[in-house]
């Protein structure tokens, strides 16, 4: 764990390729900011996914990690379940990751309550979790800036 700890210090530190202002931060710094990322979590990230997280890209991020539901359809039937098609290691982190945040977020909490209220299971309500989490870190990957706790989400305009 020390040792996983010292490389995702060591990441951060590395200089980027493309010339910055001094105010920016990097991708670790970022992602570490948010509520249950650990290393092991960073690392899983970082390593399984590195196009995704480049590239910003919420919804590939999303089909990576296993938190995106297929939808089945054939004639009558029309069936959403889990992803089954996603790196094992990815889909865990994700899974602790949306664990820990909502015991630590008081977003990611109310998320998972109103989730378990429509009588969705466990596992459902920390995909859905892991999902807003995911696009979260995207937007904040995008804009370079660290986690906010007491910044309000935004609500989409219908």
């Amino acid at each position: 764990m020390k040792h996983l700890e010292r490389l995702c210090a060591a990441v951060a530190e590395l200089p980027s390729s493309e010339p910055t202002d001094p105010d920016t931060r990097c991708d670790p710094e970022i992602l570490r900011s948010l509520p249950g990322i650990g290393p092991i979590v960073l690392a899983a990230l970082l390593s399984e996914a590195p196009e995704a997280v480049r590239r910003r890209d919420a919804n590939a991020l999303r089909a990576l990690s296993g938190v995106e539901p297929v939808t089945r359809r054939s004639g009558k039937q029309y069936i959403v379940a889990m992803r089954q098609s996603c790196p094992h290691r990815l889909r865990t982190a994700v899974f602790h990751w949306a664990r820990t945040a909502v015991l630590q977020d008081f977003h990611s909490r109310n998320r998972y309550s109103d989730m378990r209220k429509q009588g969705h299971s466990h596992a459902r309500a920390l995909r859905s979790v892991g999902s807003r989490l995911i696009g979260v870190a995207c937007a904040m990957l995008e804009s370079g800036e660290l986690f906010d706790k007491d910044r309000m989400p935004q609500v989409l305009a219908a």
